[in-house]
């Protein structure tokens, strides 16, 4: 097996490309009808794409910060990209239908945090001078004959210099970490259009899928944030899609609804999680089917749904379900019929939505008091939007962002001000979007991720201050998608996952 190695390294063909401002030149290798194979789980692929050519599977590669290795299928068009090239190498087979590349020169990955010394040196030099004089005369007469006359004079100089020196080196290291995306542990599923919740255990649960009017799942994961992995839980009775679900405040999560086939066959069937047992269980369901709806915990406990689709048209009906007696009730239909709307609950309780379409895109706005359960018709948005993001700031204040029009794609943000009843234009996102995420961060600034623009589907991040009413560019995800879920973690990380790409469903997931 060595040798066939060995000739691999010999007979293989090198490719340079450039690549993008931080891709710098990367070489790879190409071995053809030979793939990586070994029984341990570092060898699994961390993103599965479907390409046309071997060419487009080497450019996917290069196109993601951290991967290291590609294996193209050339029957099913699959592109696989790894990340750990060293343990890959060493487990090869042969197979005809498979081209494997390798990066085998350059870098790619993001600047490593940077570290700046500052030495400063003091020196204090401490000179001493001491000296010391003695001198003696002694004379001694003696008279005889003659007479002689003696004088000794003694004179002893000591002179002593200390000198000190004492240096003090002082050292300031100051680093800097870049702010960035790292990929994390694959889900156990690839999926889009499904719904992501975090649990009172800091865990966070993934539910269901909807794989472009091919199939949808029933599965449920969970990610552990301490170990970075994905571990399945329990399944649920009804495969869905384009759900709603909702933490309740006793820490179980319900799903509502979704599409269960093609997108048009909807569901009202309810199904509540329960963390301690991992287990699902039936509950009552809806009066109606609806997808792409809005689930919002009321500060009573209660779940107020409104709005989506039935399969054969769209629905002004909301209703409440109260988790004490398991039932859903109606409460006052909206005015208007609308779904990829946004619901947000204020401070003051109220439920503001905005936004949808319901063929048409519009800027129309209501609010839902639970009080009376009726819903009022307030100031409209300054633009028409839907399948955009709407984010409670910490000052009580709505911001918008994105979507489209159902003519064109959005840069533009508003706020809105509960204390006025107003939407205020904010800075533009540096990138127009819709379906993508926004998350409120612990410093108060928003993190919106992903989506399309109308010709691409997007890896770009920015961020939002308040204070400043600005948008800055922050790192770019690894993977580009949209329909994916973000998740504020308990130890201020953002949690990405799934989504589209435009080639295939991701079952990639990343942190910022």
């Amino acid at each position: 097996m060595a040798s066939k190695r060995i000739c691999l390294w010999l007979v293989f063909m090198i490719i340079t490309y450039s690549v993008g401002q931080d891709m710098r030149s990367v070489r790879m290798s190409s071995m053809r009808e030979w793939k990586f194979h070994c029984a341990n789980t570092t060898c699994l692929p961390f993103l599965n794409l479907i390409t046309s050519t071997i060419m487009k599977c080497q450019m996917a590669c290069l196109a993601q910060i951290y991967c290291r290795a590609a294996s193209f299928h050339q029957s099913t068009s699959n592109c696989e990209l790894f990340t750990d090239m060293s343990n890959e190498i060493a487990h090869m087979q042969a197979d005809t239908d498979i081209t494997t590349m390798i990066v085998i020169a350059g870098t790619r990955s993001p600047p490593e945090p940077t570290t700046t010394t500052s030495t400063t040196t003091s020196t204090t030099t401490s000179t001493t001078t001491s000296t010391t004089t003695s001198t003696t005369t002694s004379t001694t007469t003696s008279t005889t004959a003659s007479t002689t006359t003696s004088t000794t004079t003694s004179t002893t100089t000591s002179t002593t210099t200390s000198t000190t020196t004492l240096t003090t080196t002082s050292t300031t290291t100051s680093t800097t970490t870049m702010q960035g995306w790292t990929i994390t542990g694959n889900m156990n599923v690839a999926r889009m259009s499904h719904t992501a919740s975090i649990l009172a255990n800091g865990k966070v649960l993934l539910a269901g899928s909807y794989i472009g009017g091919v199939s949808c799942s029933n599965s449920a994961e969970l990610y552990d944030s301490s170990t970075g992995t994905w571990t399945f839980t329990g399944s649920f009775s009804v495969a869905r899609g384009m759900h709603a679900a909702s933490v309740l405040t006793n820490g179980n999560v319900l799903i509502t609804g979704g599409t269960i086939t093609s997108g048009t066959a909807t569901t009202n069937s309810v199904e509540v999680y329960n963390p301690s047992t991992g287990t699902w269980s039936s509950t009552g369901n809806m009066n109606d089917a609806r997808l792409s709806h809005t689930a919002s915990i009321l500060t009573n406990g209660n779940v107020l749904v409104a709005g989506g689709h039935s399969g054969s048209s769209y629905l002004t009906s909301a209703e409440l379900y109260n988790p004490s007696t398991s039932t859903w009730t109606y409460t006052g239909n909206m005015n208007t019929a609308r779904l990829s709307h946004t619901a947000s609950v204020l401070a003051s309780g109220k439920v503001l939505v905005a936004g949808g379409n319901n063929g048409l895109c519009f800027s129309t706005i209501e609010l839902y008091d639970p009080s009376t359960g009726a819903w009022t018709i307030i100031a409209n948005m300054n633009v028409a939007r839907s399948s955009h993001t709407a984010s409670v700031l910490a000052n009580g204040k709505v911001l918008v962002t994105g979507g489209t029009n159902c003519s064109s794609y959005l840069t533009s943000a508003e706020l809105y001000n509960p204390s006025t009843g107003t939407w205020t234009y904010t800075g533009n996102m540096n990138v127009a979007r819709e379906i993508h995420t926004a998350s409120v961060l612990a410093n108060g600034t928003v993190l919106v991720t992903g989506g399309y623009n109308g010709s691409s589907y997007l890896n770009s991040a920015e961020l939002y201050n308040p204070s400043t009413g600005t948008w800055s560019y922050t790192g770019n995800m690894n993977v580009a998608r949209g329909g994916h879920t973000a998740s504020v973690l308990a130890n201020g990380k953002v949690l990405v996952n799934g989504g589209y790409n435009g080639n295939g469903v991701l079952n990639s997931t990343e942190l910022y």
